[in-house]
């Protein structure tokens, strides 16, 4: 989504620089076209059953954790000095063990979003490339980075773009 941004605002400013007179230009808001699309519902859809998956394995981590402490607080009293080690080790192991799968689960689910997001993205900007050229449109600016524009002199693509991808009114 940013690569878009930027190479749009990379465009308009190379556009800027010279003419722009005879230039047909227009805007879309590529999140409203996304956040539309069923392929970005089921990626969430997608995304959201992952991540349960890893709070669950998180948990029971958690779960194990806890009933370990309580068995040892329990017991602490009566633990030979040995003991007592062993069963420290095996805390602190098991809460090591707990923070490393944090990291590797946030790491694991910025993978799998941006696994299931790039076929999405994708698609929206092969969309909103075909309106462009079918409108023969010069620059097509992402219209949230837009301070100011022109309504008469700047069209807005986001409803052709939705079309293209047969993105209904209701479905928002």
């Amino acid at each position: 989504m940013k690569k878009v941004l930027k190479l749009t605002l990379a465009v308009a400013c190379v556009m800027c620089s010279t003419s722009l007179f005879a230039q047909k230009i227009g805007r879309i808001n590529t999140q409203d076209v996304i956040v539309n699309m069923a392929e970005f519902k089921d990626a969430q859809t997608q995304l959201e059953a992952f991540a349960k998956d890893l709070q669950a394995q998180a948990e029971t981590i958690q779960v194990e954790f806890n009933t370990k402490l309580q068995e040892y607080q329990k017991g602490e009293t009566t633990m030979t000095d040995a003991v007592k080690q062993l069963k420290e080790k095996e805390l602190t192991d098991l809460q090591t063990r707990y923070q490393e799968f944090q990291q590797v689960a946030q790491q694991d689910l910025a993978k799998k979003e941006q696994t299931l997001m790039e076929p999405v993205q994708k698609k929206a900007v092969d969309a909103i490339n075909e309106v462009a050229k079918a409108g023969a449109y010069t620059v097509i600016l992402e219209s949230g980075s837009m301070i100011y524009f022109d309504e008469a002199n700047v069209k807005d693509i986001t409803p052709d773009v939705k079309t293209k991808l047969g993105i209904t009114a209701t479905a928002q």
